[in-house]
């Protein structure tokens, strides 16, 4: 079976306060997802299910090694899920507000490319 590219969307996520790449990530991968629609699978494609449907994340972040996988492909809501990460994305400096969080006075900020592909014969 082929798979071809049906949609790429990006997004962007911060954690203001606490250094945690996997929120900034979900908030990134949430951020893509929220600027797209998939309707041409059903009304151009004529699918009823997202059967064949393949989404492939790429995020960009400082610490891709700290990425909680599982917590990322659990914000995409449809498809056959795989998570890449790669070192990127930016720390910026920020304002340290212990209410917020404890000793962190960064900005992480993460990026995400979301690929969907469609399965073909």
């Amino acid at each position: 079976m082929e798979k071809k590219r049906f949609i790429v969307e990006l997004g962007t996520g911060s954690d203001l306060h606490g250094m945690d790449v996997t929120k900034a990530a979900c908030r990134a991968v949430r951020d893509a997802i929220s600027h797209s629609c998939l309707c041409g699978l059903v009304e151009i494609l004529g699918r009823s299910s997202f059967e064949g449907v393949v989404v492939e994340v790429m995020v960009a972040c400082p610490f891709p090694e700290q990425v909680d996988t599982a917590k990322v492909l659990a914000e995409l809501p449809v498809g056959k899920r795989s998570l890449q990460t790669v070192q990127g994305g930016m720390l910026a400096e920020g304002l340290c507000v212990e209410t917020f969080g404890e000793g962190c006075s960064s900005i992480l900020v993460a990026n995400a490319a979301i690929t969907v592909f469609v399965e073909v014969e």
